[in-house]
């Protein structure tokens, strides 16, 4: 198992440096200088000339990447230009909203998806079926700005049920959890429906029938298991993608986490914030392939094998 992780995270590091130094070649051939866009207009050229040296602007863009990068191997995203803090500190303060948003939504797509998918299987080709199956598509199809307009005309304009935004209480995180995690939950009750019927006609479940089982008794003790490991892999992914693709949900809703906060460093291009924003939720990505092949290496003892 350790053998197996050190592969992975190995594997990893070349990934890791390609999204820095696409990042960096990036952000550097945008038009418009950083200094300009954070100080007055009418500021002396000889005042600008000075802020870019203390901020090393001036240096050659290869001698600013491996500064860049042997800062953040010790922890050190350099400082914001609009905020003037440690990258390392803002990201680490809005990290704990956007983990809360996405455990939310992570467990309304597991709650939801699952036995949708189940139902669905049980009652094949009937009207329950349908209405599952339909609004997992629906789910997976509409963009997310758009669930989320639509839930808050729905559920705070016209009935007044929810906040329309904010992050002060457990009602202001339902609609953009829901919003979040009704895509995950799509692809997951569709998944789970098509890996349960497709174990439903293997030979050890015809035999399990003759041998008298019930029909849940079947569904629980041998499909479901022998089902359930492409479900689990995607869900540890959509872990990931959410921690890490949170960026619009947080806009809308207004929640102060980690994809807002990269939404205003484009704004103001706030270059240290962005690119700290970027590498760490590129991290949390790769952590979550991660989490993803140890659930499977424990799940499929094939894999141990190999």
């Amino acid at each position: 198992m350790v053998l197996f992780i050190i592969k992975r995270i190995i594997s990893s590091i070349p990934i890791l440096l390609g999204v820095t130094l696409l990042i960096f070649i990036l952000l550097h051939i945008v038009p418009g200088d950083p200094v300009t866009l954070m100080m007055n207009d009418h500021v002396d050229p000889d005042t600008i000339a000075r802020v870019r040296a203390q901020m090393h602007l001036d240096e050659p863009i290869y001698i600013q990447y491996f500064n860049f990068v042997w800062d953040a191997l010790h922890g050190d995203f350099g400082v914001s230009y609009k905020m003037n803090r440690p990258v390392a500190t803002l990201l680490w303060d809005a990290f704990p909203n956007t983990l809360v948003l996405a455990t939310a939504a992570m467990v309304f797509s597991w709650v939801v998806g699952v036995p949708a998918g189940i139902l669905s299987v049980v009652k094949k080709y009937s009207v329950i079926d349908y209405f599952f199956m339909g609004s997992a598509l629906l789910g997976v199809s509409m963009p997310v700005f758009w669930s989320g307009l639509l839930l808050q005309y729905i559920f705070a304009f016209t009935l007044g049920w929810l906040p329309v935004s904010g992050f002060d209480n457990i009602l202001c995180l339902i609609m953009p959890a829901v919003v979040l995690g009704w895509g995950a939950a799509g692809t997951i009750a569709r998944l789970t429906r098509s890996s349960l019927l497709e174990v439903m006609g293997n030979d050890y479940i015809r035999t399990a029938r003759a041998k008298g089982l019930s029909a849940i008794a079947v569904l629980f003790n041998h499909a479901l298991k022998n089902s359930f490991l492409p479900v689990v892999t995607v869900m540890a992914i959509q872990v990931a993608s959410m921690l890490s693709g949170s960026v619009i949900t947080e806009t809308i809703f207004s929640i102060p986490g980690i994809g807002r906060i990269a939404v205003n460093a484009i704004q103001t291009r706030d270059l240290p914030l962005l690119q700290g924003s970027i590498l760490f939720t590129t991290i949390l990505v790769i952590l979550g392939n991660l989490a993803a092949d140890m659930m499977y290496f424990f799940l499929d003892p094939r894999i141990k094998n190999k």
